[in-house]
């Protein structure tokens, strides 16, 4: 069956193109264009489309407003069209907590149309299969969660909590979390919840485009007790900080001094299996390599197997490993993988992923 598409944009020119490519697929059928909020609102409840592709800044009623209207009174998958600007990636990141499924970079030049479009056609193929049920879920922190953007750094968001070491090994040290579809709003049921003084590092590798891991990390820094910074090279590997892999790099851990720090490369081809960079079974991988039974796997909802090879070479050094729970998971594909693999200790609802996580100290 055809993927019944609205596409929203207030360019006449961006509607027809993006229209035009999208319909070359024979599995995608355009039924309408808007050029506003507003119009973007009554076409949705008219036409019932099976997913929307949106840009983020329009008159009237702009992208957010939008997305934001539709996820309260006729939810439907949504696709975001970005800007490559730093503006654009802030909007993008409050786009896709807000209910986005997922988004593109709309391209600077007219030549870089057709490929932007090739991974428009992919995203809103698998965002017309996700179940709004799973997108459209609460995503505030506890009620006695203070954050640092409103109030004093003190207290914590969450009771500190006692280090409990584990019998067969030291203390964990590491947390490596990986992602990718769904993944930026996951990770605001997770990163919110958890403690300043959280007794280990997390690292968190989301597939996402060059430009953005940036905002995100910023993004979820301002609603976070714990800091969350976007990783360079160099960065100390500590307790109480969450890194938010750069898109475009190969991260890696190696020693420096009595500790471990963070090692960037974009050099030649991408490293790691799938082309992706960062990529989870790559961060995974290097995790088990340094920290041992230190390490900590979680994957989250995403399209793939990426992570699930990561994942059982923690789980192989003795570290603890959780994936995310089909029920909650936007795209129940490198959570599978992973579970396929048999590199899932745990399989965890995204509900209670961060009260599990804080459980292994």
């Amino acid at each position: 069956m055809q993927v019944k598409v609205l596409v929203v944009d207030d360019s006449s020119l961006m509607r027809r193109l993006i229209s035009r490519l999208l319909e070359e697929d024979k599995e995608i059928k355009v039924i309408g264009t808007a050029a506003d909020g507003l119009e973007a609102l009554q076409q949705i409840k008219a036409l019932k489309p099976d997913v929307v592709s949106m840009d983020v800044e329009m008159p009237k009623l702009d992208g957010i407003a939008t997305l934001r209207r539709v996820m309260r009174e006729c939810p439907v998958p949504i696709v975001m069209l970005s800007a490559h600007t730093h503006e654009g990636a802030r909007a993008t990141m409050e786009a896709l907590s807000a209910g986005a499924v997922d988004f593109v970079s709309k391209p600077s030049r007219s030549t870089e149309l057709p490929v932007m479009v090739a991974d428009l056609k992919t995203k809103l193929k698998v965002a017309a299969r996700v179940s709004m049920r799973r997108v459209v879920r609460p995503m505030l922190p506890p009620r006695s969660a203070i954050s640092r953007e409103t109030a004093p750094p003190a207290p914590p968001k969450v009771p500190a909590l006692p280090i409990r070491k584990q019998r067969n090994c030291g203390k964990i040290d590491l947390v490596v979390i990986g992602c990718s579809t769904g993944g930026p709003a996951a990770l605001q049921q997770i990163i919110p919840f958890l403690p300043a003084n959280l007794p280990a590092c997390v690292v968190i590798v989301q597939h996402i485009p060059v430009g953005f891991s940036k905002s995100m990390a910023e993004h979820l820094d301002k609603k976070s007790g714990i800091t969350v910074r976007h990783a360079e090279e160099g960065d100390e590997v500590k307790p109480g900080l969450v890194l938010v892999s750069p898109a475009g790099y190969d991260l890696s851990f190696k020693a420096k001094g009595s500790g471990t720090a963070i090692t960037l490369s974009n050099q030649g081809a991408p490293l790691a299996p799938g082309g992706f960079r960062p990529s989870v079974d790559w961060v995974m991988k290097s995790a088990a390599e340094v920290y041992g039974c230190r390490a900590m796997g979680v994957l989250l909802t995403g399209m793939g197997r990426d992570g699930a090879q990561g994942m059982l070479a923690i789980k192989e050094q003795g570290g603890p490993t959780m994936a995310e729970h089909e029920s909650t998971c936007v795209v129940y594909g490198m959570p599978k993988a992973a579970v396929d693999l048999g590199a899932a200790q745990k399989i965890v609802p995204l509900t209670q992923m961060a009260q599990e996580i804080q459980s292994i100290f």
